[in-house]
Formats: C-alpha cells, sequence, structure tokens
C-alpha cells in the first residue's frame, strides 16, 4: 500500500461519516430553526423547550435513517475488506 491509496481510504473514511450524520445533522438544524422561531415569535425564553424538543426529534431521526446509515457503512465495509484482500 503506498501512501495514494492509504489517503484514498481516509477520503472514502470522512465521506462515509459526512453521509452517515448529514441527514441527521440537517433534522437538528431543521428543528433548531423551528424553535428558535417559535422563541423569537412568543418570546419565551425556556431553556429546556430547547433541548428537550430536539433530543426527542433526533433520536427519532436516528431510529428512522438507521437502516441507511446501516447500509452505508456495510458498504464502506467491503469496500475496505476488499482491499485488505487485494493486498496478500
Amino acid at each position: 500500500m503506498n501512501e495514494v491509496e492509504a489517503i484514498e481510504i481516509g477520503r472514502e473514511a470522512v465521506m462515509t461519516m459526512l453521509t452517515m450524520s448529514t441527514p441527521i445533522m440537517l433534522v437538528g438544524l431543521a428543528i433548531g430553526l423551528l424553535i428558535a422561531l417559535f422563541q423569537a415569535l412568543t418570546q419565551l425564553q425556556e431553556m429546556t423547550l430547547v433541548f428537550v424538543p430536539k433530543i426527542i426529534v433526533v433520536f427519532a431521526a436516528l431510529i428512522f435513517f438507521l437502516p441507511f446509515m446501516l447500509n452505508t457503512l456495510n458498504a464502506f465495509m467491503q469496500s475496505i475488506a476488499d482491499k485488505i484482500i487485494s493486498l496478500s
């Protein structure tokens, strides 16, 4: 294995991580914006109003996107395993 192959594996790992985390981050961002808008409109500045709904929605999104995340991670692991096999 040379430097180019090692960098390619690192790039694939970062892209896999971004692919897996992007849906959850977007859901968290969207619910955060909705809560911030609600707080700005009602002038209600309660700290638990920010965290509790966001945690619930992010956990629900994790459950919803878990099959996609597992398929993405499985495909990455298959490509890594194929590269390991091809080295020997």
